[in-house]
């Protein structure tokens, strides 16, 4: 790209000059001939003024001298030389204008601009003036001036060539920039950033990468904490079957039909889980059809309990709510399972109407959590990623999860009722 900018800046440069330089040429070389005819016509007529007495007298003439450097001389009306400088007997310019005795007469002699003009006493013709000049002094005038213009011309294509550089380099550096940002946001480098150049074209490019970068970087750090979240909550069910596996093997005596039930409802369940995370990490969200609130709750009786816990329902006239079943079943698993690792005692699920909305209370009667954030990601009750997830999927339905109280530790979902119908 900066070979064809400077090609193309130089192109036009030498087009330009070409076509103002060669007019100019033209008319430098008609001003020095017309200057050179208008020194040979003031060298002439100066002359005929001082000797046109002398020759009406037939005195001797004198040639005077001028500014010019033309070569004067006086003839006779039969040619002959009577003062000054030129060819001894007249030449054809001489001659003719004796012979036609007009007013001028400019010719080229050899090598020599000749004018000849006539000195009359009334009607008579007394004699005749010849001025010359070398056409050396116009070639070399002409060829000056010609060596100077190329000069210029050749000075303008250079300045062109330089600007054209340096508008090549401040143009395409920029590019050469963003080329190397993409490089490294297809490498996997989503901090990449091009920098700014003070071009608005290449600038709104550049700030359009980076709003790209940054939002492929985000998604995939959702994405992988989507990933390290659905693992974490893959891990219940499964170490539920495993712990139920272990427990058949151990106990010889017992009914191995009941181990293998066990065993096919933990594989649903986890069937289940998997099949709602693969749902929620779509782009395309599950649709928001209207919750069956109870369905879903009496499926939590589902999950295995050790002996010594239990599980209560509490169901008061809740509100109907639209969220997707796959989110919300989810997040009530998290709170579920939290309550079971790192709570004590009963276990109660309490659903009810919070003003406009539907609140479902997940609480155990574990210990105080004071003032530790169990959303965090290390905390030393060992609450953190699945509590995250939760949140995360409340968040994505339109509600909300949160720590309502910490003695005894309640956790509150929150989605949004229904508008009527």
């Amino acid at each position: 790209m900066r070979r064809r900018i400077v090609t193309l800046t130089v192109l036009s440069s030498v087009l330009a000059t070409s076509l103002f330089g060669l007019p100019l040429a033209v008319g430098a070389l008609w001003y020095f001939r017309t200057h050179t005819t208008s020194a040979l016509e003031r060298a002439a007529d100066g002359a005929a003024v001082v000797v046109s007495d002398a020759l009406a007298a037939g005195e001797p003439v004198q040639v005077p001298d001028n500014e010019d450097g033309a070569e004067v001389g006086v003839y006779d009306p039969q040619g002959h030389l009577l003062a000054g400088d030129g060819p001894p007997i007249a030449d054809d310019v001489v001659r003719g204008v004796s012979a036609t005795r007009s007013d001028m007469l400019n010719q080229k002699v050899g090598d020599e601009d000749v004018l000849a003009v006539p000195v009359l006493t009334g009607a008579r013709l007394t004699g005749i003036v010849r001025a010359a000049l070398p056409r050396s002094a116009l070639t070399r005038d002409v060829g000056i001036t010609w060596l100077v213009m190329a000069g210029c011309a050749i000075g303008a294509v250079l300045a062109s060539w330089l600007v054209a550089r340096r508008i090549a380099a401040r143009l395409t550096r920029p590019l050469e920039d963003l080329a190397c940002a993409a490089a490294r946001l297809g490498e996997g480098d989503f901090s990449a950033r091009s920098r700014r150049s003070a071009i608005p074209e290449i600038d709104r490019v550049g700030a359009a990468l980076d709003v790209t970068a940054a939002r492929i970087g985000e998604t995939l750090e959702r994405e992988r904490a989507f990933s390290a979240e659905a693992s974490h909550q893959l891990r219940t069910p499964l170490a539920g079957l495993r712990l139920q596996l272990e427990s058949a093997l151990e106990t010889p005596g017992r009914d191995p039909y009941a181990a293998v039930r066990a065993g096919i409802t933990a594989a649903d369940r986890l069937e289940r889980t998997v099949e709602d995370l693969l749902a929620l990490s779509r782009e395309r969200r599950t649709p928001r059809d209207e919750l069956d609130l109870t369905a879903l709750l009496a499926g939590l009786t589902d999950a295995p309990l050790p002996d010594h816990r239990q599980l209560r329902l509490d169901i008061t006239d809740p509100p109907p709510v639209r969220a997707s079943a796959p989110a919300v079943r989810q997040v009530l698993a998290v709170l579920l399972d939290n309550a079971l690792n790192h709570g004590e005692g009963t276990i109660t699920v309490r659903a009810r109407d919070a003003g406009g909305a539907l609140a479902v209370d997940v609480v155990d009667e574990g210990p105080d959590l004071g003032e530790r954030d169990p959303f965090a990601d290390h905390t030393p009750g060992g609450h953190g990623i699945g509590l995250r997830l939760a949140r995360s999927l409340a968040e994505a339905e339109g509600g909300r999860l949160r720590l309502s109280r910490p003695d005894p530790p309640t956790f509150t979902l929150l989605l949004p009722e229904a508008p009527a119908s």
